[in-house]
């Protein structure tokens, strides 16, 4: 596979494109913005997008999507049928999609918004803003928090072995590193693993 990196300025998200090997084809993740440098790279490698999938509805991962479509005939895939006048192919938890030569596993992770969605292709695991390199997403309640966190560990965090993680913002990362280091996560664990003893004896002084 080719994969292709795209800095968007609106909102400074990352779009990335994944390509073949041996055919045309190619898939359109989170298109942020559409623009001559992105358009460039499509033509220059004779690519054929697919499909396009959002990882969640927010603006910076969307704001290109209606003048990509004006440009080719792509499929929509996202949570939110909504998305670009209801022209999107819904998607669920555990979907497994097959567009070109790519298989495509849907992963949903709810919290930093409703629709918030993970794709996995092979070892690549487009996260959206579920997490990124050393945080998780931002939620609006402490329950929205405590159902990503949980969602991570569950569908996530315990896949086997190792994976790029292609967040919506920032740097790359690997699946290990984020177990490992990732703020958010390590920040939630001492929080369950904290006893509550000690504010046991606050309320009795």
């Amino acid at each position: 596979m080719k994969l292709f990196f795209h800095y968007c300025s609106f909102r400074f998200s990352n779009c990335y494109v994944l390509g073949a090997e041996d055919r045309p084809d190619a898939i359109i993740i989170d298109p942020g913005s559409m623009d001559e440098q992105l358009l460039e790279y499509l033509e220059k490698d004779e690519l054929n997008p697919r499909a396009v999938l959002i990882t969640h509805e927010h603006s910076g991962h969307i704001h290109g999507l209606r003048t990509l479509m004006r440009i080719y005939h792509v499929e929509i895939f996202a949570i939110n049928r909504s998305i670009l006048d209801n022209r999107t192919t819904p998607v669920k938890d555990g979907d497994k999609i097959s567009i070109g030569p790519f298989s495509v596993e849907v992963i949903s992770i709810p919290g930093h918004s409703a629709d918030s969605v993970v794709y996995r292709i092979d070892s690549l695991l487009f996260t959206g803003d579920v997490l990124t390199t050393g945080m998780v997403g931002s939620t609006a309640s402490a329950y929205g928090a405590a159902t990503q966190i949980n969602r991570l560990r569950s569908r996530l965090l315990s896949l086997p072995g190792d994976y790029t993680v292609l967040p919506g913002h920032g740097p790359p990362s690997t699946l290990e590193a984020e177990r490992r280091y990732n703020i958010g996560i390590t920040r939630h664990n001492e929080m369950r693993t904290r006893k509550p003893s000690f504010r046991l004896s606050l309320l009795k002084d």
